[in-house]
């Protein structure tokens, strides 16, 4: 590991017992709120993107958000925020989906994905893998084709990766 990824690694916070008994939390938000931290995971998600040869930035409710916009901001891209539901005015499509801690809903804003758009599924950490498994099939509803997925943590015990299995996925560290 770089000795970039490795402050990286340092400004992640653990918190146990979040969101419920048993569930340590990786909070990014120290990451996120320090200037050079930021830059270098930015910098690294939007080398995979350029690998991968895509041309919008699909960032997933609320972390990948936040990384999402200043990936596809270095790209030169369009970013399309996969929301939780109740939050956008016109749905495109829904997706229900397990949780590590329970279930939870995605949606995708109409009009946003053009037909054939080949895009970099952002977000922050990948646990059991339900999340962006339910981001990137709102991409192949749409007829776009999810080129490649981006996150800053794996959790590796919790195997997510699988539930990718066949697509281009990169994490910049891996617990």
């Amino acid at each position: 590991m770089s000795s970039e990824l490795e402050r990286v690694s340092g400004l992640i916070r653990e918190v146990e017992d979040f969101p419920q008994p048993g569930v340590l939390f990786r909070d990014l938000s120290p990451l996120l709120a320090d200037a050079e931290g930021f830059r270098v995971v930015v910098e690294e998600m939007a080398a995979h993107g350029t690998e991968a040869d895509v041309d919008v930035v699909v960032g997933i409710e609320a972390r990948g958000f936040l990384l999402g916009a200043a990936v596809a901001l270095r790209l030169g891209l369009g970013v399309v925020g996969v929301r939780k539901p109740g939050k956008l005015p016109a749905v495109a499509h829904r997706v229900d989906y397990a949780l590590e801690y329970g279930t939870a809903t995605l949606e995708l804003p109409e009009g946003t994905l053009r037909r054939g758009a080949r895009a970099l599924v952002v977000d922050d950490v990948l646990a059991t893998g339900g999340t962006v498994e339910a981001a990137c099939s709102l991409v192949e509803h749409a007829e776009a084709e999810v080129s490649a997925v981006s996150v800053v943590m794996e959790l590796a015990a919790l195997n997510g990766r699988r539930r990718l299995a066949g697509r281009k996925v990169r994490s910049l560290l891996t617990v």
